[in-house]
Parts: C-alpha cells; structure tokens; sequence
C-alpha cells in the first residue's frame, strides 16, 4: 500500500496551538455517533490527584471523522460550539478505498500531534491515542504527564471493557488472570526500573500515550489495516523505550461485538464466545515455559549491561548458550549484531519458538493460572518464614 506524503497531514489540524499545550490527545471516529459524546465528556472533564480540574490550556482533542455515514462530524462540531473552552479540533475526511482503515487514520492523527505540539512542548511534548468508544478515568491525562515527567518514554493505560458479553466473560477474566500472574512473574525474575510492580500489560490503542522524541525514533505508527497499535508497541520495544504499564492510567472501552477491523478487541470477544460453544480451552504457555524464558532473558540482560560490543565476555555467553541449549555460535552472532536489548531478545524468542525448544510448551489456561497462583503461595510463605527468622535473629541479638 501507498504511503501517504508527509504533506498532506500539514492540511489537517491548522487550528491555534495554545502555548501551553504539552499533550495532544488523538480520537479516529467512523461513525461513532451513540458513543462520541460521553468520550468527548471524559476528555474535557479531567482533574487531577486530589479532584480539583486541572488546567485545559496543558492539552488539546483531535478529533478525525473519517469516512463517516452517520452524523459523527456534526455532533464534534456542536459539542466545539457548546464548550469553546475545551481544546476540541475537529476535521472530516473521506479516505479512499485501499487506505479508509484505522492504520491510516491512527497514523494521520498521529502525525499531525507531532506536528502541532512540536511547536511548543519540544521532544518531550505527549501524543496520546484513544478511541471514541472508549470513556477515559478523570484521571486519565494527569496520571499520563505524572508518568512522562518521571521519565517514561511510552505509557500503556489500563483497558477495561465495559459489558463484557456473557458468552466470552470467563475467556476474557482467564486471559486477564493469566496475563497479570505472567506479568508479575516477570517482574520478579526480571525486573525493569522503568516499569516496576505493580504494573499491568496492555499497551493499545484506545490508551497509548509516547513522546514526540519515541514517535520519532520507533518510525512512527504503521499504516496498516489492522493490528497497527501493536506493531506501533513491537517497534517501540525494539528501540528500548522506557514502556511503563502503569495501573494508575485507566479507560473503559465498549465490549462490543461488531468489531471495525478483522482483527481486535471486539474480534476476540467474538472468539471467547465461539470457544465458549465449542467448550474449548485456551491453551498458553506454562509456568515452566514462562519461568525459563524469564530466567534466560534476565540473564542475557545482565550479559549486555556488564560489556560492550567489543568486550563481552565470549565464555558468559557460552555457558548461557549451554544453560539454554542453544547453539552458542548462534548466540554471540546475534548478541553481536544487535544495537537495542529488546530487539536482541525478540530474536532469541522468536528462535526459541521455531525451533521448537524443549522447554516452550504449552497447556490449559485453567492449569497454568493454579500453578502460577501456587508458585506464589509458596513463595509468599518462603519470605514470611524469613523474615519471621530474622525478626527472631534480630529480638535476640537485642536481649543479649
């Protein structure tokens, strides 16, 4: 598919930047008529940590009606005219055929974030994408700059849908489940400063804030027809953006059926549903499995953070090939030929699954969420008889 010039994005959005502006949030709408309103009401009541509002000058809404049948446009421009304190830009497009998809719009959306708030807020100036089913918490933008000011590059929100259809809740509740006890394994065996627990592991669309500088660096949003914010995050990841999956940002989303794209939120609700009639089991991959990868990503890490590309040591690497029955040959090439650490493990894994390693397997979702859960059971009882040892250690090192 064609890529759009960069020139045509500088015919969107040439409304006023405000000179405070330090975070752009972007909306795509095709004909989101029943949900606009109270996604436009979200966004223009935000306050901060303590509810007081806080000040609208800081951030601004694009809205990009694309492609609509309905009256999406008419209702932004209304809701601009009710509340002309509110930062609400508005524009209406007709994309053609190959490229009316939400990897266009995103990406059109994106760009012309970049463009404004470079004007004013610099490299570190925020672009934030949602969507207009999705209703943001009221403290949505503050907990994003909080987040940013600390020093992340890229903040994932925290999705929560809103009427899960009853077909797919218990899918979609296992998969959670399983995701946050995969994610606070992780954060246990391979912990990351930037991104500390409690965290959570979405990072999509309807809530996905980044710098203009990250924008930049991870080539900007793909245009693509589906699955676009994802690949956005991969190519995030394999530049080293500082990702914080931070509990504190939150939206709620539809959980609506009649997905927009072939492929997203609304597609695998659709599925849980049809597993749910098939009564079949979602199969991932086991405690052990997640264990191993873990444990050899942490030690790889530590391999690349203790050298250069001309001082590694060849005998560290070796015995972790060893470890991990790799071929080491194989190992030091790509240690070797890798600039970013997340794209060198993106390699390992993906080598890692197509060899079929030993130690990659997968089993029920069911299983795996109890033996996740009674890993930190035991774990939990291992620290409590510890600390209780050195509470007595230290009561008679006192009485003596």
């Amino acid at each position: 598919m064609n890529q759009l010039l960069p020139i045509e994005t500088k015919f969107l959005f040439k409304g006023e930047v405000h000179p405070s502006l330090q975070l752009s949030v972007i909306v795509p709408a095709k004909n989101e008529s029943g949900f606009i309103v109270k996604t436009l009401d979200a966004l223009r009541l935000q306050l901060n940590e303590l509810g007081i509002a806080i000040n609208m000058d800081l951030y601004e809404v694009l809205v990009l009606a694309n492609n609509c049948t309905d009256d999406t446009f008419h209702i932004c421009k209304m809701y601009q005219q009710q509340y002309p304190e509110f930062h609400l830009h508005v524009e209406c497009i007709e994309l053609e055929e190959k490229q009316a998809h939400i990897g266009t719009a995103r990406r059109l959306l994106m760009d012309a974030a970049h463009l404004r708030i470079m004007k004013v807020a610099g490299k570190r100036g925020i672009i934030v994408s949602t969507d207009a089913d999705s209703e943001v918490a009221p403290d949505w933008v503050y907990h994003i700059m909080k987040e940013i000011a600390a020093g992340a590059d890229v903040i994932g929100g925290r999705i929560l849908p809103r009427d899960t259809p009853e077909i797919s809740r218990r899918h979609h509740l296992r998969d959670v489940t399983y995701r946050f006890l995969k994610t606070r394994l992780e954060s246990a065996i391979d912990p990351s400063d930037s991104n500390p627990w409690p965290r959570h592991f979405q990072c999509y669309g309807p809530s996905l804030a980044v710098t203009c500088e990250m924008y930049e660096k991870a080539g900007r949003l793909p245009m693509i027809p589906y699955l676009e914010d994802e690949e956005f995050r991969k190519a995030l990841n394999r530049v080293d953006a500082k990702i914080r999956h931070s509990p504190k940002v939150r939206i709620y989303t539809s959980g609506r059926l009649d997905g927009r794209v072939k492929f997203g939120f609304s597609v695998q609700l659709k599925h849980w549903s049809e597993m749910s009639l098939r009564s079949e089991e979602q199969q991932v991959e086991s405690l052990d499995a997640l264990i191993f990868k873990f444990d050899f990503k942490n030690r790889l890490r530590n391999i690349w953070n203790n050298g250069n590309f001309e001082t590694y040591s060849l005998s560290a690497l070796a015995a972790l090939a060893d470890w991990a029955e790799m071929d080491d040959v194989e190992l030091v090439n790509i240690f070797n030929t890798s600039i970013y650490f997340e794209s060198l493990w993106e390699k390992i894994e993906q080598r890692l699954h197509q060899q079929g390693h030993s130690s990659i397997v997968y089993e029920p979702i069911n299983l795996v969420i109890s033996a996740m859960r009674m890993h930190f059971h035991q774990r939990s009882k291992v620290t409590i008889k510890k600390l209780t040892e050195e509470l007595i250690v230290g009561s008679k090192a006192l009485a003596g």
